[in-house]
């Protein structure tokens, strides 16, 4: 019998079995709010012919959603105090497999050879927050087969990654996003939906991967680079945030920027993906 894992009473039974204490140093807030993972795992894209890569499950209560919806799901937890917990929670379920690992770490083209032959894969997550953009950028650039990434992020993170290049709010996450997928925000999630509750309120977003980048980039480590070098600084004009990021002069930078009818006092958050493009090949 499933247990019902958004209840207050039954998350403290269950981690007092187990002897578990949250740990501050990873990010662990247990969802308690619960129309929030059944919402997430039916806008996950997931059916009955995919599988779901599920990040940091914690007690299980996304995993159990996921797995009425999805053919398999792999849920890759990092904490070895939760194995035992999510063996009670979800270990009768036929098609969830845990992990022991670090999302960073693993060889995820391996993982998804051996655990998802021939499915498609969407990833589903409730991310911690610390560690949110890391996690999303090596997703990213594995360049895998995910067909979207749905994960619950900070609203502040939400509002960064999904803003358009070119807008007040991008940031160089925005950028890179933007690069491999069409980000939305699917729906907020209050702080008190959470045990403990953190004091910042959060979003469910999703990143549809795009089949091939909409730009056409010669030199992608060198465009991030740019892109993170004229974020650096973001009180700075771009061609001065450039130039102190990259080592170039200010000239060159400025050179380019006219080259292309900007004006020279252009700020990155005014730079379109289009714009970054251009001219990363007039630095190149």
């Amino acid at each position: 019998m499933t247990m019902n894992l958004s209840n207050i009473s039954t998350i403290r039974q269950l981690l007092s079995r187990h002897g578990f204490q949250f740990s501050k140093s990873l990010g662990q807030n247990f969802l308690i709010n619960p129309s929030v993972c059944p919402r997430m795992a039916q806008q996950s894209g997931a059916d009955a012919s995919t599988g779901v890569l599920e990040i940091g499950p914690g007690i299980g209560v996304l995993t159990t959603e996921l797995a009425k919806v999805a053919g398999k799901v792999v849920t890759v937890e990092v904490d070895a105090r939760l194995l035992p917990v999510l063996e009670e929670t979800v270990g009768h379920l036929s098609n969830v497999q845990v992990v022991h690992g670090d999302i960073l770490k693993l060889d995820l083209s391996k993982l998804l050879g051996q655990y998802f032959p021939d499915m498609d894969v969407v990833v589903c997550a409730n991310l911690p927050y610390y560690i949110t953009s890391p996690i999303l950028m090596a997703l990213l650039e594995s360049r895998l087969p995910f067909r979207s990434i749905t994960v619950m992020v900070q609203k502040e993170a939400a509002d960064r990654i999904c803003a358009a290049p070119g807008t007040r709010a991008s940031g160089a996450i925005s950028a890179a996003v933007h690069y491999y997928a069409a980000p939305q925000v699917l729906f907020p999630v209050s702080r008190g939906s959470f045990l403990p509750a953190p004091n910042v309120d959060s979003c469910v977003i999703r990143l549809d991967l795009h089949p091939t980048p909409p730009v056409n980039v010669t030199n992608e480590r060198r465009f991030f680079a740019l892109i993170k070098a004229a974020f650096g600084q973001r009180r700075k004009t771009a061609s001065n945030s450039i130039s102190a990021g990259l080592g170039i002069p200010k000239s060159t930078v400025s050179d380019a920027l006219k080259a292309l009818g900007l004006p020279p006092s252009i700020r990155a958050e005014q730079l379109t993906l289009e714009q970054f493009t251009a001219l990363n090949e007039q630095l190149l």
